[in-house]
């Protein structure tokens, strides 16, 4: 056997002495790949430790108002471990937030480029760098931003929202439309009291450049959606053009008692008329003061006898001057209501100085300052609070249309 064997050995030596060699690498390799994947693993659960603890501190440094520091935290983050794409995110939102524009758009460009991304972490990059754009006033960059998000996915209702801000801000109107349209069909909220107020602002585009037919066919557009009562003061406003007195009449008693707190209001609105030329201009004011004589002789009876009535009708006799008629309106009224308002009170007080009743006016004055308290301004915004002295329709805080209130208080 011996005689068959060592002949066949030594005829295979090298062989045998790979083979022998391959069996000890085999073996030394599992034996440190299952130690490499113990420090591999160990190594691992230490950077989700740190990780954990820079999280940690910047929520805090967030919590408690420091951005600086959070920053500070997450750019450590981001040395730690530069494939965490979540982390550059939160960092770029970080500085955006921080009013660091440009780095936030620096941040966002970057994963935007990067390849070995998901297709829905570059459209959440990309409406992040909308946002940077948005925030830094690169409204054409926003713009253009969010149109590029929309062709990746039509039903990012956020960043619809966006674009009806800007368009709205800018004033234009069609694209406004557009994408408020755009809006009511993805969105559970109902908008359409804001696509009638856009077509109202297209319609008092129309009628300022005396395109009154293409004003009625806006007009009309408004009130299938919301007959707001900005919509019946334009439309208030266009019978007096076409010389349609009656509905004229009959409108605003409609307006008077749907919406006092709108009268006087109305009545500025109206005032404001460019016209065609001269003629058109002193017909229609010609109209507009029958209107206004008109509400003036209106009784009880044919309108609700509310305050915000009664100051817009005092307000227009102060306004031709009628001074006597004013006073005898307000002490009429003030006998019937007393103590109704503070704010009639001062306008009382105005109006007894002006006449030279300085007497009845110290007498008015002594006795407004008793229960005096500091003034405030005369609207705000039911929605978020926003104060102006302005009449809004859509709050310039917010954003949101037909929100506005009044202060019938001192």
């Amino acid at each position: 056997m011996s005689s068959i064997v060592y002949p066949w050995v030594l005829d295979n030596l090298l062989a045998i002495f790979a083979s022998v060699i391959t069996l000890v690498l085999l073996y030394y390799y599992f034996i440190e790949r299952g130690k490499g994947v113990k420090l591999s693993k160990k190594y691992r659960n230490s950077i989700f430790e740190v990780q954990s603890k820079i999280f940690l501190n910047a929520t805090h440094y967030l919590i408690s108002g420091d951005k600086d520091l959070a920053i500070k935290e997450f750019l450590n983050a981001v040395e730690l471990n530069k494939e965490t794409i979540d982390t550059y995110l939160t960092l770029g939102r970080l500085f955006r937030s921080n009013g660091e524009i440009e780095k936030a758009v620096s941040i966002h460009r970057s994963i935007i480029a990067r390849d070995n991304i998901s297709e829905a972490t570059r459209l959440e990059a990309l409406k992040e760098l909308g946002k940077d754009f948005d925030k830094g006033g690169f409204l054409e960059k926003a713009i253009q931003t969010y149109r590029d998000v929309l062709q990746l996915n039509k039903e990012q209702v956020d960043v619809i929202k966006s674009l009806c801000r800007i368009y709205e801000d800018l004033e234009d109107w069609d694209e406004a439309l557009k994408y408020r349209m755009m809006l009511s069909k993805l969105s559970s909220e109902n908008q359409s009291e804001t696509i009638s107020h856009i077509y109202i602002e297209q319609a008092k585009n129309s009628f300022d450049k005396g395109e009154y037919a293409i004003c009625w066919e806006k007009l009309e557009q408004a009130f299938r959606y919301a007959p707001s009562v900005s919509a019946k003061i334009l439309q208030l406003k266009f019978y007096l053009v076409m010389g349609k007195m009656e509905d004229a009449k009959a409108l605003m008693v409609e307006i008077i008692n749907e919406h006092e707190m709108f009268v006087s209001f109305m009545f500025l609105s109206l005032q404001k008329f460019t016209g065609k030329d001269e003629d058109e201009r002193l017909t229609y004011q010609e109209r507009l003061n029958s209107l206004k004589d008109y509400f003036l002789k209106m009784e009880s009876e044919d309108i609700e006898d509310k305050t915000a009535i009664f100051i817009s009708k005092i307000q227009l006799l102060k306004d031709r001057d009628d001074k006597a008629e004013a006073y005898e309106y307000y002490k009429k009224w003030l006998t019937e209501h007393p103590g109704k308002n503070d704010v009639l009170k001062i306008e009382y007080i105005k109006l007894l100085i002006s006449m030279g009743l300085k007497d009845e006016a110290i007498e008015e004055t002594s006795h407004l300052l008793d229960k005096l308290q500091k003034a405030s301004t005369r609207h705000y915004c039911v929605n978020c609070g926003y104060n102006s002295d302005d009449v809004f329709w859509r709050c310039p805080q917010c954003y949101e249309w037909e929100t506005i209130s009044f202060r019938l208080e001192v």
